[in-house]
């Protein structure tokens, strides 16, 4: 954390909003859930293990989109931001979630979704290069949004001792039948599926560095036996904002069950960040 903590008296950055969409899936031992390991490059988290997700482009706002399931206002009420906001929310989520992932949570009609998203792997490069929008996307081939696939989990805001700073929404979707997640994106360099504790395990291990939004949201899955009982949940949605502050001559963050989270810190490990962005 010492690397982005700023010495002088300024004023935070504002925090830019951000989605990020837990894949999840039945296993043979439970739940899984889908992870990307960044790749070293990255301005931001780089190297850090992450769900997909990335900030809110401005197309995602478009007014004009086929939409099936909750309609952006109930979103904003579960948000607590206006109508258009909470619109490009969802829609980032759907968005990123192809781009990194190339799982695609929208279908010909409200009441189906894509069975293979790679006949349109050329529109997720394009998407990716921000030579289309999602609105362009989905008009241009007959599919509607199904925001009712999406679950509202948490939502973490950058400490505002960093330079760069996310209003994070996270949401959990089921992998749709038929679709396959994958790593074919220039952010990911290792994607893998494993339950909740083997995430943990891993983490511990020093296999992979866990930000504790993600950790926090792992710890939390890993409490359900079956993606429908996740899907069924209705987590709390206040805001987390981790806290900063000197604990005998320490910097230290304090979140929810922060303590848990620092003991099992691997040793040798650094964290760079405190909130995934895209």
């Amino acid at each position: 954390m010492t690397e982005t903590i700023a010495d002088i008296d300024t004023e935070p950055a504002p925090p830019r909003d951000a989605s990020t969409v837990m894949l999840v899936r039945d296993g043979a031992s439970g739940p899984e859930v889908f992870l990307q390991r960044r790749v070293k490059a990255m301005a931001f988290a780089a190297g850090m293990t992450v769900f997909p997700g990335g900030g809110v482009d401005a197309t995602d706002a478009q007014a004009e989109i086929a939409w099936a399931g909750p309609d952006p206002a109930w979103w904003g009420q579960k948000f607590s931001v206006d109508t258009a906001r909470a619109q490009a929310l969802v829609c980032a989520a759907v968005r990123e979630t192809f781009e990194e992932c190339g799982v695609l949570l929208a279908g010909p009609t409200a009441d189906s979704v894509v069975s293979d998203s790679s006949v349109y792997s050329a529109a997720r490069a394009q998407l990716e290069r921000r030579e289309l929008s999602l609105g362009q996307f989905l008009a241009r081939e007959n599919l509607v949004l199904r925001a009712d696939l999406l679950r509202p989990w948490a939502n973490w805001v950058t400490p505002v001792v960093e330079t760069r700073r996310y209003d994070t929404r996270f949401f959990v979707a089921v992998l749709p039948d038929g679709q396959r997640a994958d790593g074919a994106t220039s952010e990911a360099q290792h994607v893998l599926w494993c339950t909740p504790a083997e995430a943990i395990v891993r983490w511990k291990a020093g296999t992979d560095v866990l930000l504790p939004p993600t950790w926090s949201q792992l710890v939390a899955l890993g409490t359900f036996a079956s993606t429908a009982e996740i899907l069924a949940a209705a987590p709390d949605f206040e805001p987390i904002q981790p806290i900063l502050e000197t604990i005998d001559g320490k910097p230290r963050l304090l979140f929810p069950d922060n303590d848990r989270y620092f003991a099992d810190f691997p040793e040798g490990s650094r964290m760079r960040g405190s909130q995934r962005p895209e």
